[in-house]
């Protein structure tokens, strides 16, 4: 690992040296996690955003399937 530094607002840092998790697992640790989890949701928006770029732009499934939208049938119960 490798040690960083950061600034941070007094008044943010006195609430997360309050929180439990951070008392119970260190600072390290908790910002460790968080920035994971602000990381694997950039990936996620990421994704979800080029899915609907490649998918969102109503083009249905494009002119090599042009006539087959009515073909699929669900089948019976």
């Amino acid at each position: 690992m490798k040690a960083i530094q950061f600034t941070i607002d007094e008044e943010l840092l006195t609430e997360l040296d309050a929180a439990p998790e951070v008392q119970r697992d260190g600072r390290s640790a908790v910002l460790r996690r968080a920035i994971s989890s602000y990381l694997r949701n950039q990936r996620e928006r990421t994704l979800a955003e080029r899915y609907r770029n490649a998918y969102g732009q109503g083009g249905g499934l494009g002119p090599e399937f042009a006539g087959w939208e009515d073909q699929g049938q669900w089948p019976e119960e």
